[in-house]
């Protein structure tokens, strides 16, 4: 008896044993990539879903060549370090593999440190600010294709060559407007010319700009320049049109988008001039990259330098954990970003390239002036491209604190 009950118990136990070993057999590792952005502030339109779609597209196409599960969560940071801090954490606690396009100098500052700390990886596609990849640099940050000195040198560059030496900036003061501001200033300086004035606003919460604009009139100087993006960018161009400012000062938005000009019209924005890395209707694979994209999003916003930036990054991420295979990609942020920049980058968004050492990702810059009504020939053609820039033009000088190893 005793013994036919052990046989029955030892019979019953293999049994239970059976199943769980064949999973444990067929288990695959699983990468979550965590879309942190503004999902309802001022940079939505400019990030927000069409990021989030972005990042999704790039999983669904190299989901075939990988060893591993992928899943995207995502959620708002509200443009508040605060938030995004306490979100970041909780998610790299939980296992989430990467914080992806994190636009807000100030919200990605804070992101990129606690990435470090635990190992895990920031995927930025859209804060510009260059301490990021500079000053406050780290061997688990990514930015992809754009910051502001990249802009400042272009745009900031550009209107000097043009005779305008005279300039007032109207800034968003936060990390992102106070670089922007003081990188184009040093342009500037460098160029001969002169600031006649700064007014700094609170940020995220100013709509009327018309005593900033008032300040710039009344300076004296030729051109007055936008030091912030999104709809506050679009508010200082809205409101220096209702008064008139554009007939005695150049208007220089030094960070603007697609959706800008979309949204103010051409009659508005013809001859503003802006930098980007990416634009929808510039070669053949931009235009197949953005079919793409519209067909995943079902809505009528076509992709910015960010959006394209959260596709082409997430892309060369899931390649390098192709390469590495999943298992061994989830134990290091900082080694998966390691193989980032051993490996070639090549996307329809950008086409080739690749990243530096500090993480800056190298691709062209092209300087584009916004089409009259009469030269725009439908709702998103808005861009003539003027110049373009080869990314060594305008990427920051390497600071050697950020020489990271490339494995």
């Amino acid at each position: 008896m005793n013994s036919t009950r052990r046989i029955l118990i030892g019979g019953a136990a293999a049994l239970s044993l059976a199943p769980i070993t064949r999973l444990h057999a067929q288990a695959r590792p699983k990468i979550t990539i965590g879309v942190l952005t503004d999902l309802s502030g001022t940079y939505r339109d400019n990030t927000g879903p069409t990021s989030l779609a972005a990042t999704q597209l790039a999983v669904e196409e190299m989901r075939p060549h990988l060893d591993c599960d992928v899943e995207v969560i995502s959620a708002d940071h509200q443009n508040k370090p605060d938030v995004a801090a306490s979100i970041a954490r909780q998610w790299f606690d939980s296992g989430v593999d990467v914080a992806a396009d994190v636009p807000t100098s100030s919200v990605a500052l804070a992101v990129a440190q606690i990435a470090k700390d635990k190992d895990k990886l920031m995927l930025n596609a859209s804060a510009t600010v260059a301490a990021l990849t500079d000053s406050q640099c780290s061997p688990n940050t990514i930015i992809w294709s754009f910051d502001t000195y990249e802009n400042a040198v272009s745009t900031g560059g550009s209107m000097m060559a043009q005779g305008f030496k005279s300039w007032f900036f109207i800034t968003a003061n936060y990390a992102f407007g106070q670089s922007l501001e003081e990188l184009t200033a040093d342009v500037v300086r460098k160029g001969g010319g002169e600031i006649k004035g700064v007014a700094r606003y609170p940020f995220p919460d100013t709509t009327d700009f018309s005593s900033y604009l008032a300040q710039a009139q009344a300076s004296g100087a030729t051109i007055v320049g936008f030091a912030n993006a999104g709809l506050d960018t679009e508010n200082c161009i809205k409101q220096a049109a209702e008064f008139g400012i554009g007939k005695t000062m150049k208007l220089a938005p030094l960070l603007m988008f697609i959706q800008n000009p979309h949204s103010l019209g051409t009659q508005t924005c013809a001859g503003l001039t802006t930098t980007e890395t990416f634009y929808w209707d510039l070669n053949d694979r931009t235009r197949a990259f953005t079919k793409r994209l519209l067909a995943k999003t079902k809505q009528n916003n076509y992709p910015n330098q960010a959006h394209a930036s959260s596709y082409g990054s997430t892309i060369h991420y899931l390649k390098a954990v192709q390469a590495m295979g999943g298992a061994v990609a989830k134990k290091s942020g900082r080694d998966v970003v390691a193989k980032m920049k051993a490996l070639p980058t090549d996307d329809d968004a950008f086409g080739p390239g690749r990243v530096r050492v500090d993480g800056r990702g190298e691709f062209p810059a092209y300087l584009f002036e916004v089409k009259s009504p009469a030269e725009s020939k439908s709702e998103w053609d808005l861009y003539k491209l003027i110049r373009t820039t080869p990314a060594a033009d305008v990427l920051h000088p390497l600071n050697a604190k950020c020489n990271f190893p490339v494995g």
